[in-house]
């Protein structure tokens, strides 16, 4: 899935790395000082947390569905739940429930322990029509 990731420019500029075992993706993105949003503290602009979750999220489905060219999202919610620190951020998706039209997707972001999330996500994309 890191050739889809390649594709977009937006990944290539979060510098998102890929790393896959069996049908289960982890992304990762690594530090870099153009992804902070809060110099005061220092803290990761939530833009750049979301778009590597939505990231990940569609690399997931992708996964599920090797002939769709891009998954379409049709809805995203992003729950931020604590400030991410300059440091990498790696992120999991998982495909709930899958139909012939449509996915949803969860998934988290994280730093050092995986249990402690900095933000969530739940989407719905679209995985039929004229992409197939």
């Amino acid at each position: 899935m890191s050739d889809l990731l390649d594709t977009l420019p937006y990944a290539r500029f979060l510098g998102l790395l890929t790393r896959q075992d069996a049908d289960q993706l982890t992304v990762t993105m690594p530090f870099a000082d153009r992804l902070i949003g809060n110099p005061v503290l220092p803290a990761l602009h939530g833009g750049s947390t979301a778009a590597m979750l939505e990231l990940t999220a569609v690399a997931q489905v992708a996964i599920l569905y090797p002939r769709l060219k891009l998954p379409r999202p049709i809805n995203v919610t992003v729950t931020y739940l604590r400030s991410g620190r300059p440091q990498d951020v790696h992120a999991r998706a998982r495909i709930s429930k899958a139909g012939r039209r449509v996915a949803h997707v969860q998934a988290e972001a994280w730093q050092d322990d995986e249990g402690q999330p900095i933000a969530s996500l739940s989407a719905h994309f679209l995985v039929s029509g004229h992409d197939l």
